[in-house]
């Protein structure tokens, strides 16, 4: 293991882009169980669902079911005449439940617990001035909120006579909070609103012209570089969502997440692949079909970047049968594994989620066999060809952070880079029990990482040293070593300025975790173990 020197450079418009991107799928992600549970009531409970329910779906006259203990509100009839209707599950949690959860986490992300009970605070203001979701309105209000709390605090930092700081603290925030509630009420909700609105009307523009599928120019190379967590996040949930309410389901959850146009690029490669990359595709097609992990193969299409047409023919193909079978999803489905999306498919729609499954993925075989047979003996005949390494380390380039997934593929051609003396070497005998995997987000990546050097300890009869894994957002300085991305050590050396940071190209890379697991040992078997 070895100390270099990494020079940094400037970040350019694509890393800004997935940063705001990994930054709206730190609100969103989390909340996925959340997401998940609305789609499962909204499919069993609403009036077209699997077992109608009008006390839990939200439907029907609560005189006639007759059912006193749930609350009620008044509905209209077609001639003006009203009628109690029960609220149910399915409108408070998508209204409420689910847009403050994002603005709460949204306000953690920039300012821990404070920023989270300002963000819930600001954001009612926007769903009640709004008669939609507010989803957008949770991730522009819930940050900006905490961010503004943050700010006014730092005003009087320091300053609070003793006694009085707990005074001072609750009153500023809800002074604060009840201002910025009607700011978002009066000023954002309307906004957001007239945007939301926008979007869905261009998005019905496509549809209506037969011209959604055209999206998967942009989705498709947009998933291969990691630019897409933008739209996705940003732009296609809260749409989709939005479309749940008034239809039951959405087609726009498909267009990011169905896993046929990845299936059908590993499946060729499985036959017309040559090395690696052929002996790999199999293991590969059981993370990305049945995991949901899209980004395993993401590496085959760098290898052979004409293979992107494979992957773009496959989403188009996709999004046509949805579009032409007029099927959708009740909730994201994430991880875009096809379990995920036939539990969240819409009781009419299995037909049409299926097709377009097996449609994706047969275009994207048959473009991707083409390809990889017409270049198969100039491959065969070039002493690199094929060079999965290299196309994994182009792929966590562009994703601007490691993936264990990835890590599995390659078991060569990775360097661990701890940082200088003055950022807490090892050598200066620091004990290393707490290590933490950091990465963006925080979750599957980091997990299965942590994982696997976790049981690499182990087996190495190593005692007394736990390993975790965290976003570097909720970084808390309290770990003794932090491994992360070389791209992303920067940041994870602010949140955690007194940890040993370890910089790696490649997570979940046996070598790499080698190296790590000998110095802990070596330095355990000299009485210090680190």
């Amino acid at each position: 293991m070895t100390t270099t020197s990494v020079e940094r450079k400037r970040p350019g418009a694509r890393v800004h882009v997935q940063r705001f991107g990994t930054f709206l799928s730190g609100m969103v992600m989390p909340n996925i169980p959340a997401f998940i549970a609305w789609g499962l009531i909204t499919a069993f409970f609403i009036a077209t669902g699997w077992l109608p329910n009008g006390i839990l779906g939200g439907f029907g006259n609560a005189d006639a079911i007759g059912w006193s203990g749930a609350a009620t509100t008044l509905a209209a009839n077609a001639d003006g005449s009203t009628f109690p209707q029960y609220v149910g599950l399915v409108g408070p949690m998508i209204t409420y439940l689910l847009p403050l959860l994002i603005a709460n986490t949204g306000g953690r992300m920039v300012y821990d617990t404070r920023g989270g009970v300002i963000a819930t605070i600001a954001t009612m203001g926007v769903i009640v001035g709004s008669s939609i979701p507010m989803f957008i309105g949770a991730m522009i209000v819930g940050p900006l909120s905490a961010w503004l709390l943050k700010k006014v605090d730092s005003i009087w930092d320091g300053k609070i006579r003793p006694g009085f700081e707990m005074l001072v603290d609750n009153f500023s925030a809800g002074i604060l909070g009840a201002l910025l509630a009607l700011g978002a009420f009066f000023g954002i909700a309307p906004i957001v609103t007239a945007l939301s609105n926008f979007l869905e009307t261009v998005v019905d523009w496509l549809i209506s012209n037969h011209l959604l599928p055209l999206a998967s120019i942009f989705i498709e190379p947009g998933k291969i570089l990691f630019l897409n967590n933008a739209i996705n996040h940003g732009v296609l949930t809260p749409l989709g969502v939005q479309q749940v309410q008034e239809n039951g389901k959405s087609l726009l959850f498909l267009l990011e997440a169905n896993p046929g146009p990845g299936l059908g690029i590993l499946l060729a490669f499985s036959f017309f692949g040559i090395g690696i990359a052929k002996a790999s595709a199999p293991g590969a097609i059981i993370i990305q079909f049945l995991g949901g992990i899209h980004e395993i193969y993401f590496p085959y299409v760098l290898m052979k970047p004409l293979l992107v047409l494979a992957a773009i023919g496959g989403g188009m193909t996709g999004v046509a049968v949805n579009v032409a079978f007029q099927t959708g999803l009740r909730a994201p489905a994430s991880p875009g594994s096809i379990f995920a999306v036939l539990i969240q498919t819409a009781p009419d729609s299995y037909v049409g989620v299926i097709l377009s499954v097996v449609l994706a993925a047969t275009v994207s075989f048959l473009i991707a066999a083409v390809i990889l047979r017409a270049s198969r003996k100039r491959d065969l005949a070039a002493e690199n060809a094929g060079d999965l390494s290299a196309a994994i380390a182009q792929t966590e380039a562009n994703k601007g952070k490691s993936s264990s997934v990835l890590g599995n593929l390659a078991a060569t051609n990775a360097a661990i880079e701890v940082d200088e003396v003055s950022h807490a070497d090892p050598a200066l005998g620091r004990k290393l029990q707490n290590i933490v995997f950091a990465c963006d987000a925080g979750m599957g990546s980091s997990a299965m990482g942590a994982s696997v050097l976790r049981n690499k300890i182990k087996k190495a009869g190593i005692d007394g040293v736990t390993v975790t894994n965290q976003s570097i957002a909720n970084l808390k300085g309290d770990a003794d070593l932090v491994i992360t991305h070389q791209d992303l050590t920067a940041r994870a050396r602010e949140k955690s300025p007194d940890s040993v940071h370890v910089s790696v190209e490649n997570f979940m890379n046996s070598p790499k975790y080698d190296e790590v697991v000998a110095l802990i040992a070596k330095n355990a078997n000299e009485g210090v173990n680190r």
